[in-house]
């Protein structure tokens, strides 16, 4: 029987969406998908999981050592559950971009990564050259399969779940040589995680400065949106690199994609065409961006965008 193993991705408090995107890519793959938190208190997470729709059971891994998400004190822990499943996914989030190869590495088995769709039990279709190509991969039937799921590609699963939950204790020797020492927010809080949120605002390299990229924290206060950024605007210095989109920084998949001041490279537009709506905003009518946007607007962006902020009041 094919039961599945989600590493659930959240941050102490709440569940990352990732986690529920990864439920529905599991979905017809295994008769059984169980979700294993790894915390030090978890029993809020773990509630949030149960409620996810599909979720057969919820197994809650509490031990300090679990309180700082490290893959290096996580991955000898997921080894040691490894075999009472045939598959064992997390989100291709940065979260499990850095866990996943370790844990294969562990069990001595192929990883599959960014899968963004499952033809069966072991054979999966991912995106390469920046999605302008898609590869379908086979991996052997005989061992646990250990992959990534490209949470833009599959829509969350729903809630109203029942999944019991079952405290679980895991008794491995931990690597020493890795342990947690600070955390550095590089970005902001005040504006939902980019990769979670439901509307993003992203400016490109016509903001043309640092300073003016305050328009679009103005505007994404105003529809409670994260922020994003072009790599141009990235590699200027007018935001963090936490905050770029596309092939080389987050893939997303919000419900509304705001592109302004950005032209629209391939590597951009990788990330974010699985987004349900795109609107962009150009100075250059033949700029690429206009070629996947549902909505353009050609204009100084500098006198679209507070006509906009008035709009909403």
């Amino acid at each position: 029987m094919n039961k599945v193993l989600i590493i659930a991705e959240h941050d102490g408090k709440n569940l990352n969406i990732s986690t529920a995107r990864t439920v529905t890519a599991s979905q017809g793959i295994a008769e059984s998908v169980e979700i294993v938190i790894f915390a030090d208190d978890g029993n809020i997470i773990a509630t949030q999981a149960a409620a996810i729709a599909g979720v057969t059971k919820v197994l809650l891994v509490e031990n300090p050592i679990n309180k700082h998400v490290l893959s290096a004190i996580l991955a000898p822990q997921i080894e040691a559950i490894a075999n009472e499943y045939s598959h064992i996914f997390a989100p291709n989030t940065t979260f499990g971009k850095d866990l996943i190869p370790r844990v294969a590495a562990l069990l001595g088995v192929p990883q599959v990564s960014n899968i963004m769709r499952v033809e069966s039990p072991n054979i999966f279709d991912r995106p390469i050259y920046a999605g302008n190509a898609i590869v379908t991969v086979e991996v052997p039937n005989n061992g646990v399969v250990v992959g990534t799921i490209r949470t833009a590609s599959f829509p969350e699963a729903a809630g109203g779940g029942l999944a019991s939950i079952e405290q679980c204790e895991i008794f491995v020797d931990v690597p020493t040589h890795t342990r947690f020492i600070s955390l550095a927010a590089n970005g902001d809080d005040d504006h939902p995680d980019l990769q979670a949120a439901s509307k993003v605002i992203a400016g490109g390299r016509g903001l043309g400065s640092q300073e003016n990229f305050n328009i679009i924290y103005r505007l994404a206060d105003k529809m409670g949106a994260a922020v994003g950024a072009s790599r141009a605007a990235v590699d200027a210095g007018f935001i963090p690199n936490s905050h770029q989109v596309g092939q080389t920084g987050k893939i997303i998949a919000p419900d509304l994609y705001m592109a302004i001041g950005i032209s629209g490279a391939i590597q951009h537009l990788a990330g974010i065409k699985d987004a349900r709506t795109i609107v962009a905003i150009n100075k250059d009518a033949d700029a690429p961006i206009f070629e996947v946007a549902d909505i353009g607007l050609v204009g100084d962006l500098f006198t679209i965008i507070p006509e906009i902020e008035k709009a909403l009041g």
